[in-house]
């Protein structure tokens, strides 16, 4: 039935399997909703040139009582199958926020916290109305917030697209474009959506250390930032030689394990300390 009509396939002992965990997962995503085993870890990113930190990403996390810690691969996209991202998504925001506001209470300045926003979550209710709220009850600046979209997400919404875009952007919240290059990348797109920043998907960037095409889709990616006046953000930097050749093209800013691994708030809070 996934592959779609007019096909045939031979049963394995697989497909149960698969099926079964399936249904579990289902299930162990609603209780998990309910229980709250859902956490944020944070990602640092940093300046290329300075090297300061500039801000994280704010990254889901499951953490089941009997599983431990269940791969976003493995249980985002049911959520998205399902519509539970809708719910999910909105936790995050609503914690991200929170817990921006905990640092600054803190005396610490985390920067811009980025979150992704899948296009089922813009479809279902007035998602910039609800950016407005949470922000005006945690009592938090929306420009310390950045929404990322990724191209496929921004095709899905159709019509309604330029619209949505133009309302986030209202609200004082930053707007980035993830894991450009590997959708429909337009530039008449990139006009209309007036972005702030674009971030380079790491299959490219892995490719800057080997013979692959990475580099010449890196330094397009570069040159069309800098010259539509756009932050431009690397993402899975792992090898020093990848960050210098991201810091002689000109890219703004970056994450991955070169620097720091996704982690919880609580790290990060040390992180920024030591940072500042």
């Amino acid at each position: 039935k996934l592959a779609g009509k007019n096909t045939f396939a031979f049963y394995s002992a697989d497909m149960t399997r698969l099926a079964r965990r399936r249904l579990e997962l289902e299930e162990a995503l609603t209780t998990g909703l309910a229980r709250k085993q859902f956490e944020l870890f944070y990602q640092p990113v940093w300046d290329v040139a300075s090297g300061q930190l500039k801000g994280a990403e704010a990254l889901l996390r499951w953490r089941h009582p009997e599983w431990g810690l269940v791969s976003p691969v493995e249980f985002i996209p049911l959520a998205e199958e399902t519509g539970l991202i809708t719910e999910l998504g909105g936790w995050v925001l609503e914690e991200a926020a929170r817990q921006i506001r905990q640092w600054q209470d803190q005396g610490l300045d985390p920067g811009v916290v980025a979150f992704n926003v899948s296009s089922k979550q813009l479809k279902r209710g007035h998602f910039p109305g609800f950016l407005r709220q949470v922000v005006t009850e945690v009592g938090v600046s929306p420009r310390y917030l950045e929404v990322e979209l990724t191209e496929s997400s921004l095709l899905a919404l159709g019509d309604r697209t330029t619209e949505l875009l133009s309302e986030i952007r209202e609200t004082g919240a930053r707007l980035a474009i993830d894991d450009f290059g590997t959708g429909y990348s337009s530039l008449s797109y990139l006009r209309r959506f007036k972005v702030d920043k674009l971030k380079i998907d790491r299959s490219f960037v892995s490719e800057l250390s080997s013979e692959g095409g990475g580099l010449g889709i890196v330094k397009a990616i570069i040159a069309m930032g800098q010259a539509m006046d756009l932050e431009v953000q690397a993402e899975g930097v792992e090898l020093d030689s990848q960050l210098q050749v991201l810091a002689e093209l000109g890219c703004d800013s970056f994450q991955g394990y070169l620097k720091a691994a996704p982690m919880p708030a609580a790290e990060f809070a040390e992180l920024l300390v030591r940072e500042s």
